[in-house]
């Protein structure tokens, strides 16, 4: 057996449960729960983990699109999903490289961000920020012809959004997540992507969690000094 044969193979494992059950789609959304653990925590391991989840994930949303190579012919693309995981990653890399350097300053000892809210100028940015990237997915996934193109234009704009306000620091990305996972659980159940539903519903219920965990430590960290400040001093890699 050659190693392009093998790959194949460990990409195309299954657990035969029901209609089947792709280790590749199990191990993503791991890493995927390993990376919101950490962040929940503000450890700057959250972004490498992460990343690793979106490359593993990416091939599992293709579906058919990938059906010459893989054993997923009957399975509906996802194409806003497939993208997530490129934007994804993207964001990440900036999210990574903002938190190790918040780190490296010594602020919030191993800690990689200080959680504060949006206020107003960041929520405004947010908004705006998802009318027209909501927009913007929505006719490029329908000409691609995702499924439920409204739904996975949404799930794709608030993934990018979520990812970028926790890279800022911001609490309001527990929020946007859960709002993320209400519209993202019925979507892939109906698409047949079984674990993946599963795992948003437990998103749903760690976002929660998540949110009450910043929500506390931004009130503990809040004092005179810091009220109105607008971004934690963060220490520039040279």
């Amino acid at each position: 057996m050659t190693i392009s044969e093998l790959l194949v193979r460990l990409l195309n494992a299954k657990i035969d449960i029901g209609p089947g059950l792709y280790w590749r789609e199990i191990v993503g959304n791991a890493f995927g729960l390993a990376s919101a653990l950490l962040g929940m925590r503000r450890r700057v391991a959250a972004w490498p983990i992460g990343i690793i989840g979106n490359v593993v994930l990416f091939t599992v949303f293709l579906g058919s699109t990938l059906g010459g190579a893989f054993e997923e012919a009957e399975r509906l693309s996802l194409w806003g999903q497939a993208g997530r995981q490129v934007f994804f990653a993207i964001v990440s890399v900036y999210g990574w490289v903002r938190w190790y350097q918040f780190r490296r300053s010594g602020v919030a000892g191993s800690a990689g961000v200080i959680p504060r809210w949006a206020g107003l100028k960041g929520r405004l940015q947010l908004l705006v920020a998802a009318v027209v990237l909501w927009v913007a997915f929505y006719f490029a996934l329908q000409y691609l012809g995702s499924y439920g193109p409204a739904s996975d234009a949404w799930i794709l704009t608030g993934s990018v959004l979520a990812t970028y306000a926790m890279a800022r620091g911001w609490v309001e990305f527990w929020l946007i997540w859960i709002a993320v996972d209400a519209v993202g659980v019925p979507l892939l159940f109906v698409a047949g992507y079984y674990p993946s539903a599963v795992m948003y519903v437990v998103y749903g219920a760690f976002c929660v969690v998540g949110l009450v965990s910043w929500w506390r430590l931004e009130r503990r960290g809040r004092t005179p000094d810091r009220i109105g400040v607008d971004e934690p001093v963060i220490e520039t890699v040279g």
